[in-house]
């Protein structure tokens, strides 16, 4: 199977064993970020550094001046890698070793963004602002998204792109130092946390029969036995139903859905439009169209007339597995299979070759690792045996 390691620039530049490091692992491709939300990530490996603190979210090349001229929302440039273009940087010195490189460009996943912009942000039934959520139905939000997956999908030395967030963030986010866990909130609550309530959402609510303040107060009053303490461990669109009402929550899921689906649109063609012909795009999907986050929801129909293919969560025991494959059984595109290799997030890189097998058996035609750079030593060794032994 043909498989992908997620590798940000930073852990490449400075490194000079790096590159081989990743080829000798048995991938054959790189997905380099190109646009990244702020972190904190290890670099365990690497000669000059141990830690490195993307303080904001930004892009990790120099941004065309003339593109974003007079625009008022624009991307932030990055200042903690040392190097005028990091991305160029290390697609250079990975293609150097043979391997193919794809950007991986984060949209709608921005804290600055919503900090100096707060009328961009989602806003939930309660009025409290998302800074770290864009609301996918503003048209400047839109407008700007559109445009920086164009920019910072097509770079030099990239062969396509897979675009994270495209779509609706919202209530989970793994923010710095969380603490949102006290009181449990299952699929189906999170979904209504993540409802937006700012004007361009009331607006659109209206044109599908709802009343946005009777929205609202019908949000709040399904969550209360939550807050009581009585807890709300409902999942899925049936349990969106059963908590918000089968009316409620179909008028809900059609505008929230319709605004992903064209934004996902024009994104894939903005893309499209200023690359060369043959450059891939994927996009990191659920087959839920309620969730929201890194892996939007998403109708597998239509995500797959729109993109060349997605990239699916597949961590975790077979059923979650099948979950988020079958309902992209039998069509056509590229189903690459997501998985966790590194052992202290969550994953279980000493399964890969099983878990691969098991995804390879339910139409998953290649593999991403998340994440290269992250992972142990002893992580590392367990990723390069199973792909050894998956490409016998």
């Amino acid at each position: 199977m043909r498989t992908s390691a997620f590798l940000y620039p930073w852990d490449v530049i400075g490194d000079p064993d790096a590159a081989a490091r990743v080829a000798d692992l048995g991938v054959q491709q790189v997905t380099l970020a190109a646009a990244y939300h702020s972190t904190r990530a290890l670099t365990p490996r690497h000669p000059g550094h141990r830690i490195v603190t993307a303080e904001h979210a930004a892009v990790l090349y120099p941004p065309d001046a003339a593109r974003w001229a007079g625009r008022p929302l624009r991307p932030y440039e990055q200042s903690w890698v040392a190097s005028d273009d990091p991305f160029a940087e290390a697609a250079e010195a990975l293609a150097a070793a043979g391997l193919e490189v794809h950007s991986w460009v984060v949209l709608a996943h921005n804290s600055r963004l919503g900090a100096e912009h707060p009328d961009t942000c989602v806003v939930n039934a309660y009025g409290d602002r998302y800074p770290w959520a864009p609301c996918i139905a503003g048209a400047g939000v839109r407008e700007y998204l559109t445009a920086l997956a164009a920019e910072a999908a097509v770079r030099g030395g990239a062969c396509g792109t897979e675009l994270e967030s495209c779509g609706w963030y919202g209530f989970a986010h793994l923010h710095a130092h969380d603490k949102i866990a006290g009181v449990g909130l299952g699929d189906a609550a999170q979904y209504l946390m993540s409802l937006c309530f700012c004007p361009d959402c009331r607006t659109g609510y209206a044109g599908h029969g709802l009343d946005a303040d009777a929205l609202a107060a019908a949000v709040r009053g399904a969550l209360e036995p939550a807050w009581a303490g009585a807890g709300s461990p409902e999942t899925g669109r049936a349990g969106i139903e059963k908590l918000l009402g089968a009316g409620l929550a179909d008028a809900t899921l059609r505008w929230r859905g319709k605004v992903a689906r064209t934004l996902q649109e024009s994104a894939v063609a903005a893309v499209r439009a200023a690359a060369e012909p043959g450059f891939q795009v994927l996009l990191h999907a659920d087959p839920e169209p309620h969730r929201t986050g890194a892996n939007v929801g998403v109708d597998p129909e239509h995500i797959l007339s729109v993109a060349d293919g997605v990239v699916l969560p597949c961590t975790g025991g077979d059923a979650a597995r099948e979950a988020v494959l079958g309902p992209f059984a039998g069509r056509d595109g590229v189903l690459a299979a997501n998985f966790s290799v590194v052992t202290g997030m969550g994953g279980s890189p000493a399964r890969l070759e099983r878990d691969a097998a098991h995804a390879a058996s339910l139409g998953a035609g290649q593999l991403r690792l998340y994440h290269a750079g992250l992972a142990s030593v002893p992580d590392l060794r367990a990723v390069a045996g199973a792909l050894s032994r998956l490409g016998r």
